[in-house]
This record gives C-alpha cells, structure tokens and sequence, in this order.
C-alpha cells in the first residue's frame, strides 16, 4: 500500500478549501493508497470522512513566521511516524529537510504580480507589501527545494519556471460536477429573496470574498456605465461577499470599495449576498444571467469553471491564465478598464445568438477539467517520486 502525507495546514482561503473539498473525495476511491492529511481543526469540519483517508487536526500559531517554525520542526517528525511514502505540500511552501519525497503545489500569483505590488504601494499597505515579499521569498525557496513543483495551470507553470529556472509541471485544476451539483438544499430565504428581485433585469455574478487581486474597484465602476448603455433595464451585479473588511478573511480593508459604491450611487444595484456555502453555489449561478471577472492576478480560477459548467456566459480580464482556461468561452477587456468591460457585458445582454454560443462553448470547455484526471496524474507523478527516492529513504529508515 502506497501512503500519501497531504500538509494542507496552509489551506484557509476558498480556492485551498476548495481544492481539499475536491481531491480528498477522490483519493479516497483509489485503491492501495491510504492519505494522512494534516489540516486546522477549524477547517475540518468542511471535509467529509471517506475511507483510507486520516486526519491529523493540528493547532497551528495564527503568526506566519510561528507558523513556518511550527511545521519546519514538527511535520518532518510526524511524516515520519506515519510512514508516508510521499510528502504533499499545498500552501506554497515547502519543508526545508522532508523525510521522505517532497511535491510541492505552488499556486500563489500574488508573489509574481507587478501588479499586485504595485496595488499595495499605491494603497499605502506597507504591512502586505511588506508580508508579501517575504512569503514570495520563502515560496520561490521552496520550489529549489521540493523533489516536483505543480502549478494549476500551464501559465503560472511558465511563470514560476522563469523566475526560478526550474522545471515546473503543469496539472489542472479540476472539476466535479456531482460534488459541485449535488446538495439540492435550497438557499437560504433571504438569499433567494434578493436574487428573484431582480428577475427582468440583468443579474451579473462575481464569486469572491472581498481582496484587492480581484479588481472590485474596476467592476464597480463599470456598473453606472453598464447602467447608462443599458437605459430601461434594471442591472443587478451580484457580489458573494459584504464590503465589510470585519466580514472577510486576510487582510484586505474593504472600506475603500464600499465608499467608492456610495461615491458612484450605485447601492441599489450592488447586492451583497455574503458568504454563500460551497454546496449551494450552483444555486447563485444559475440564477444570474453573466459571470463576470475582473482579477488582475490568477493561478487557475475554479469560478470560472464553475461559471461555464453552469451556463453562464463569461466576461473576464485579459489575463493569460483567464484565456487558458475559458479559451473561446468567453469574452475578454483590459482589465483596468471599466469602459472595456461594460462594453463586453453590454454585447452579451443584447444579442442573444453570442449569449447562447458563449454558453454551449462554456458548458464542452468545462468537461476538460476533471478532478480524477488531477488525482491520477498526481499520484503518477507521487509513485514516480517514491521508485526514485526508494533505496535513499528506505536506508535512513534502516539506520535511524
């Protein structure tokens, strides 16, 4: 029996959750493999419990650079005892001396954007900036270290291969339809209330919490134009967040949009919906009629998956990563104009024959995303890595 040591300690954000939501399920159905995954007891409770799979709840100190010694020191030990074949390392970083071989998955953006540097000095958040350098710096260190670096898509692969002069493999992100569909839970009352007070309208959707990648600013502005061009028929953009930075995970200030949504007049057309449960997204999508995403820095962009498998139509900025994955899907602006992408959105509401090719091109793109094709080539690759390192790890274990 082949055994899988999975660190998802790093995992808090959506896409990390997401990611563990997903893969875990599958894991479980593989035959001879057993996975020990380490995770914050706060996040437990998300997963589900399938066979031939352990937990290892660990309370981990809220500080990154406590963090960082924590598991530097303690994770080798329980690898260890475990007697896992292979290390799994999400969060971007990777242990510095690993028992046994060592995949890294790497899927952090922000350590490479321009433009996420920029934003930060340009807000004045010194403190993130500041932060954002040193995780860069640990995350690019990591990568020298791990046995195999995966990126999610093949343009942040490229990426980080220029950057750090390592071969970095490419293994998509995936999706399940039975797991993304499957909870037919209706949404809570008061959700349902605001997404059917805007039937007749156009109901536009972006799935996120509130940060400053994702580039809520140029999708406000975008609204009073959308408004104008669309004179007569009621606009209604739909956020799964509260402008509220008490309301949000990180350390993201979130008053600046919410002042720029009053200072644009556009509080009726915004509607904060907050936080919606994974089971029940498919509920929100398919209740709007656009999905739009304006994120300056991307590594994969599991909504927009999620908006195509639903049949919406995609408006996206013109990022590499965004055209990897949607492809002919969708249509694309520059993505720090507000002008560009009301004019996109404006050219789906009003004809309807680019509304349906969009949607049936949208719904065949997101059948090439497959979670059990990312488990397979991953436990390729961690089979490949353990023959390798066998006669290595096999005699430290001897003579320890």
């Amino acid at each position: 029996m082949m055994k899988i040591f999975l660190n998802a300690l790093g995992a808090s954000c959506a896409s990390g959750v997401t990611y563990l939501r997903n893969v875990i399920p599958q894991l479980s159905t593989r035959p001879g493999l057993h996975t020990i995954v380490a995770v914050n007891p706060q996040l437990r409770p998300e997963l589900e419990n399938p066979r031939s799979v352990s937990f290892l709840e660990m309370n981990i100190p809220s500080s990154p650079a406590r963090r960082f010694c924590f598991e530097q020191t303690v994770l080798p030990k329980l690898i260890w005892q475990s007697g896992a074949d292979v290390l799994v390392s999400t969060g971007n970083i990777a242990l510095r001396w690993p028992p046994v071989p060592q995949i890294l998955l790497s899927g952090n953006s922000l350590y490479t954007s321009p433009d996420f540097s920029r934003d930060l000095r340009q807000r004045k958040d010194c403190r993130l900036w500041l932060d954002n350098r040193i995780k860069g710096f640990c995350a690019r260190k990591s990568i020298e270290l791990a046995d195999a670096t995966v990126a999610p898509s093949q343009t942040f692969a490229q990426e980080l291969q220029r950057l750090t002069g390592k071969r970095i493999l490419c293994i998509y992100h995936g999706f399940d339809r039975k797991v993304f569909f499957g909870d037919s839970t209706p949404l809570p009352a008061d959700v349902r209330e605001k997404l059917d007070s805007a039937q007749g309208g156009l109901r536009l959707l972006f799935v996120s919490h509130y940060n400053y990648y994702r580039n809520f600013e140029t999708l406000l502005r975008a609204v009073p134009i959308l408004r104008k061009h669309l004179a007569g028929r009621n606009v209604r953009l739909f956020l799964t967040c509260k402008l509220s930075t008490a309301e949000n995970p990180g350390a993201y200030r979130a008053e600046s949009a919410a002042a720029l949504v009053k200072q644009l007049g556009i509080e009726e057309e915004v509607v904060e919906l907050g936080a919606i449960p994974y089971s029940q997204l498919h509920h929100v999508y398919r209740a709007c009629d656009i999905y739009v995403s304006p994120a300056y820095a991307e590594t994969f962009a599991h909504p927009l998956v999620e908006a195509m498998a639903s049949g919406l139509p995609v408006v996206a900025s013109d990022l590499q990563v965004h055209r990897e994955v949607c492809g002919g899907a969708a249509l694309y602006f520059r993505r720090f104009s507000p002008d560009e992408l009301s004019s996109q959105v404006v050219h789906i509401a009003t004809s309807t024959g680019l509304r349906q090719e969009l949607q049936e091109r949208g719904v065949a793109r997101s059948h090439d995303f497959s979670w059990a094709d990312h488990v397979d080539e991953l436990l390729r690759l961690a089979a490949q890595l353990a023959q390798d390192h066998a006669p290595y790890f096999t005699e430290a274990r001897l003579t320890a």
